[in-house]
């Protein structure tokens, strides 16, 4: 399980669609071909479309105009929305859940594509902690299973749960196991030196929202966000 680290503009997301095969790398090699499965940032851009539930959990089982689902098929994406806690809302319609509904549906899809490589860009920035818990719990198990999972965030707590870091900021910065990278030293270098830190608490203040230039957010580094959420200011 790799975590990309970085404030926003270091490449977290242009190195997942790479990965992702979105985007080809304009220097360097990326070498191997793996089934890849990747779980976006923004869920809202085809809320317009009249698509339910089910139907987008299909979308993982996918290979092609020619193929019909099968009973392995419909096995994977039963377990899948389970996994998530979302199988009583496959006869909604996608468009009229919530934020962490919506994630847990499409990682619930990128699920039940049983790839070998599984990316996801910030899985659970902005999302209630239930589908914070339900996402975090179900990335482990992947990779667990053996799947190789690479995912972006602002959250160092969620970083330290991953075996390897890549810390960036339009280059790799530092790259090795959280505690070797996740410093104050190196993320006040990473996040241009918006980091308070003391013995036990390290802050990151960085931008939250890609559209927004005055929207901050500070993560705490200790327990995957399990503090008081009515005492986080996020008006920086």
């Amino acid at each position: 399980m790799l975590a990309l680290v970085g404030a926003n503009g270091s490449g977290k997301t242009t190195l997942l669609h790479v990965l992702a095969g979105i985007l080809k790398p304009t220097d360097g090699v990326m070498n191997g071909s793996p089934r890849a499965s990747f779980v976006a940032q923004d869920q809202t851009h085809h809320a317009w479309m009249p698509i339910s539930v089910d139907e987008v959990l299909k979308m993982g089982r996918y290979r092609g105009l020619l193929h019909r689902l099968r009973a392995e098929d419909r096995r994977a994406i039963d377990t899948a929305a389970e996994r998530l806690k979302i199988s009583h809302l496959r006869s909604r319609r996608f468009s009229e859940l919530s934020g962490g509904e919506r994630q847990r549906v499409v990682v619930a899809r990128a699920i039940a594509s049983a790839a070998d490589l599984v990316l996801l860009d910030e899985p659970i920035t902005g999302l209630d902690l239930p589908s914070q818990e339900i996402i975090l719990h179900v990335i482990a198990d992947e990779a667990a299973r053996g799947a190789a999972v690479v995912f972006s965030t602002h959250h160092l707590g969620e970083a330290r749960c991953a075996d390897r870091v890549v810390l960036l900021a339009g280059c790799i910065l530092a790259d090795g196991t959280p505690e070797e990278v996740l410093t104050p030293v190196l993320l006040a270098e990473a996040f241009g030196g918006r980091v308070v830190s003391d013995h036990s608490t390290t802050i990151v203040v960085d931008e939250h929202n890609h559209d927004s230039a005055h929207h901050f957010a500070a993560e705490l580094s200790g327990h995957l966000d399990h503090h008081d959420h009515s005492q986080h200011d996020h008006s920086h």
